[in-house]
């Protein structure tokens, strides 16, 4: 009866929402209460979190979310994309859109699916196809229909990596699967058969039962209903609490409307629960069916379990026992064969001993070195715990310590043995340079087993007492050659210096030189060997082999040992450097002056000395080349001060007038320009002989001179010829050179310009000759610079030099057309526009040009004799100048200025025959020149 009313009332809803002239919506109760599905309008597909109670809900939601309405007519949209699959674009009326939902959405049974996307679902991009580079330019382009077949399919050929299916390889699958699908069929079926029933009795009059759990309360549903809890109560017992304050009637109608509806809820649950065991029904009786088979089944399994245990008991029985028996006598017989090698090991260990005194008897030190290590591996790995053998690893130990100080001790012995072998022949051996190869070869080899590095300082302070010894024993066979009446007493190792003279020093030092060279050359080759050793023991493919081992020496410690080879070599060849520096006392050296001689020799000595030990250790060693400087800088000193002061003398004693030159100053000149200082200088270069006037610079240039400047000539070809004899000396001259030079530059400056030699020399007066002589000199300075440069090569202060030079020359310069231009202008100041014609001011003019041309013509160059002329003509015109304002005098053709025109016609032609100016300055051009201003 509840059935019945809950369907009607469903019904007048939805009658009552869509409006009483649809006949499809009078169907609704039928198509909504039958079948085991849910209706679709209780969900939207599309919404999915849209669920609706009633038809007129789902209605709404399509008209507010899937409906679009465009002037008066409505689009349905409820389907895929937003388009209804039936209802046309164009839109229908309202009526019409009602009837449409109801017909389509409403009552229909299944769904609408979207559809499945699939390579044909995509869109072609046109302009991917006509940029297709591959495809070219396409004719038919534009009469192609659009769609699936619009670009032209490609064959695929098939992979040959994927094999050829066919229906025979599913053949077994749809064998077994052939009887379960036969078995689903006809239970659909059967479903099917039933649905007409159901319906059928649900539109019979009387009470039914709704197959439909939907209706039921979610909370009656649930695996716990807790009643006690005044929240669930209440959803249970709806409007209980309310009815218990009515009437007892009103109450007990609410209690039993109460007790049928749960009494509904309870027949809908076993009506589904009826439905679920009769779809299941089937499967049970068909698994009761099969029980007796799989009992069966079970039987034949146990059966052949208990025939394959009896296989497996008799297997093992035959054929296990005696093949572990066999296994257990293999691995006894492994046992026995191990103890014996064990035991031979034992007997092997226990010949350690003398075998080590036989190696050692031999100087076979490394392979005692690795007995011992062997042997203390194999105590500590396989024979650990053997009670015979527990006094041996500290045995072999001791052994161990004994051997490293035995290799110590012999070493020391060897090398103090073979560096004070007596030397003979001249200091030279005559013998092989390393006594006993072999003896070395094994004791070092021994020591780099051991790791043992410290026999290099050992052999370096053997070496440096060997070479104080050396030095001692020839001291003493000088001092016993010597006359000398004091007595000295040296040191343990002859540190003290003794006073010897520059010859003695000398002598000393070849014959120290000598010796040291020869235990130099010992010390070499006995590093060699050891180097030589070392390459051995780290196993280099280039070594000799020189063990029978394998390599021992690891490449660090191969390379710590090479580096202190090499400083060994060059500790003992700075040593040997420094005693032969130190052996005479610097006072001693000081009080005796080395001739040139005597230096080249000290000199050669020293660099041959220096070239072997360089040979020997790969670098320069300094403190004998420092003593060797000290000297040289003594001398070149010496040398200087004693050029610089007779050079002062002769300015001093200079007249500055013109001398011959000697011919033996134009070769010097000569070689200097050739850069030749091989040639000494001779005795005394200035004489009274013939000679010529003047000295010849590159056979044109000629130079007028005064003695002081042929002393400088000669005194720059002694500095050049000593350097060039002695190039240690060089750098000396080059800054001594400097300083003489700038002391004849400002002492010259002195006695001319600063007219010192008036007082010095006596001279009277300082005449232009004296000047024209003495920028003369200047100027061949400044011609022999640049040689002098390239010879010295490291001179320093060149450029200053030649500034101070060229600045003297220029105020020389100044000098000589400055007197003139003075006595020129106290003429002209006297000077009036008035006949006679040449008047005696422009006399007297011309007669200090005169003798002015007739002082310096014979000395400077007429390059500069144009130039002082040049200035004194400027000088001249702007006097003139001056006096023609003064005493205004135009250019108007008047007599004045026809006097004025005389006078300066007069004047050019005392130049013309001085030709003191250039010949374009010849020119009558004066005359119109006089007159701008």
């Amino acid at each position: 009866m509840a059935t019945t009313r809950s369907a009607g009332d469903a019904a007048t809803s939805v009658s009552s929402g869509l409006g009483s002239g649809n006949p499809g919506l009078r169907k609704l109760s039928t198509a909504s209460g039958g079948g085991g599905t849910a209706p679709s309008w209780q969900s939207c597909y599309y919404c999915t979190r849209e669920h609706f109670k009633t038809i007129s809900d789902f209605v709404s939601h399509l008209r507010n979310r899937h409906c679009t309405r465009e002037g008066g007519s409505f689009v349905c949209r409820y389907g895929f994309n937003g388009v209804c699959a039936s209802l046309p674009l164009d839109g229908v009326s309202d009526r019409d859109y009602d009837a449409h939902v109801a017909k389509y959405h409403v009552n229909q049974h299944t769904r609408e699916m979207p559809p499945e996307w699939g390579v044909y679902s995509a869109a072609q991009n046109l302009p991917a196809v006509l940029n297709d580079p591959s495809r070219g330019k396409q004719s038919n382009l534009f009469t192609k229909k659009w769609g699936e077949h619009f670009v032209e399919r490609s064959h695929v050929p098939p992979s040959p990596r994927l094999p050829d299916i066919t229906h025979a390889d599913f053949s077994v699958y749809l064998g077994s699967i052939g009887k379960r699908y036969r078995w689903h069929e006809r239970r659909q079926q059967q479903v099917e058969r039933d649905k007409p029933l159901d319906n059928g009795a649900q539109g019979a009059p009387g009470p039914q039962t709704p197959t439909h759990l939907s209706s039921v309360p979610e909370i009656f549903l649930k695996s716990q209903l807790q009643l006690h809890h005044p929240a669930t109560f209440k959803q249970v017992f709806p409007n209980y609490m309310q009815t218990t304050a009515s009437s007892p009637e009103t109450h007990q109608q609410t209690g039993r409307q109460l007790q049928e509806q749960l009494s509904l809820y309870l027949d809908m649950v076993e009506v589904k629960i009826a439905q679920q065991v009769s779809q299941k029904s089937a499967a049970f009786f068909h698994a009761m069916t099969t029980q007796h088979a799989i009992l069966a089944e079970m039987e034949q399994a146990a059966d052949q379990v208990r025939q394959l245990r009896s296989a497996l008991a008799q297997l093992h029985s035959h054929s296990v026992v005696d093949s572990f028996k066999v296994l257990r006598f293999a691995q006894r017989r492994q046992h026995y064969n191990l103890t014996l090698d064990k035991l031979r090991l034992m007997a092997t260990v226990h010949k350690t001993q003398p075998m080590l005194q036989l190696l050692l008897g031999t100087q076979d030190y490394v392979a005692a070195l690795d007995l011992i290590g062997t042997t203390q591996e194999i105590l500590s790995a396989e024979l650990l715990g053997i009670h015979c053998f527990k006094h041996l690893p500290m045995q072999l130990s001791e052994m161990e310590k004994l051997i490293d100080k035995m290799l110590t001790t012999e070493f020391e012995r060897y090398a103090a043995a073979d560096l004070n072998r007596p030397l003979s022949d001249g200091l030279r051996e005559t013998d092989s340079v390393c006594a006993e190869e072999d003896k070395l070869v094994a004791i070092v080899m021994g020591l780099l087993r051991k790791q043992n590095f410290s026999f290099v300082q050992s052999y370096q302070q053997e070496a440096i007492a060997t070479i104080r010894a050396i030095i001692k024993q020839l001291l003493i066979e000088v001092l016993a050659r010597s006359d000398s009446d004091q007595e000295i007493s040296l040191t343990g190792h002859g540190e003290q210096a003794l006073e010897l003279t520059l010859p003695e020093w000398i002598a000393l030092l070849l014959r120290s030189s000598q010796a040291l060279v020869s235990i130099l050359e010992r010390i070499k080759t006995v590093v060699g060997i050891m180097q030589q050793t070392a390459d051995a023991a780290v196993g280099a493919q280039d070594a000799v082999n020189l063990i029978d081992s394998e390599a021992f020496l690891s490449p660090g410690h191969h390379e710590q040992l090479r580096c202190q080879l090499q400083q060994l070599l060059q500790a003992v060849c700075h040593y040997c450097h420094e005693r032969c520096a130190n052996i005479v006392s610097p006072q001693s050296l000081e009080k005796s002056s080395a001739s040139e001689q005597e230096l080249c020799q000290l000199s050669e000595i020293v660099d041959q000395f220096g070239e072997t030990t360089r040979s020997i250790c790969g670098v320069a060693s300094v403190p004998l080349q420092l003593a060797l400087k000290v000297q040289a800088s003594r001398y070149a000193q010496r040398f200087h001060s004693e050029r610089k002061q007779k050079l002062s003398l002769l300015l001093d004693q200079e007249r500055w007038r013109q001398v011959d030159i000697p011919h033996e100053f134009q070769r010097i000149i000569e070689r200097m320009a050739a850069g030749d200082y091989a040639k000494p200088e001779m005795g005394n270069l200035i004489s009274n002989g013939a000679g010529n006037p003047v000295l010849l610079v590159e056979g044109k240039q000629p130079y007028t001179l005064v003695s002081a400047s042929l002393m400088l000539i000669r005194m720059l070809y002694e500095y050049g010829g000593s350097a060039h004899r002695l190039p240690l000396l060089s750098s000396y001259h080059a800054r001594n050179v400097v300083d003489l030079l700038r002391c004849f530059n400002s002492r010259s400056c002195q006695l001319i310009i600063g007219a010192g030699a008036m007082r010095v020399a006596g001279l009277k007066t300082i005449t232009s000759t004296n000047l024209a002589l003495v920028s003369r000199a200047l100027q061949l300075v400044l011609w022999l610079l640049p040689k002098l440069k390239e010879h010295f090569q490291a001179m320093s202060g060149y450029e200053a030099i030649e500034r101070d030079y060229q600045g003297h020359i220029k105020e020389i310069e100044n000098k000589i057309h400055g007197i003139v231009s003075e006595r020129l202008a106290a003429q002209l100041e006297a000077w009036e526009a008035r006949p006679p014609i040449p008047s005696q001011t422009f006399r007297h003019i011309s007669r200090h040009l005169v003798k002015l041309h007739e002082a310096i013509a014979g000395v400077l160059p007429e390059a500069q004799i144009h130039e002082i002329y040049g200035v004194v003509h400027r000088n001249f015109k702007d006097k003139l100048r001056e006096q023609l304002l003064k005493l205004n005098v135009n250019n108007n053709g008047g007599p004045q200025h026809g006097v004025v025109t005389s006078e300066l016609t007069f004047y050019m032609e005392t130049l013309r025959t001085l030709k003191a100016l250039p010949a374009e300055q010849l020119d009558n051009g004066i005359l119109e020149e006089i007159w701008l201003y």
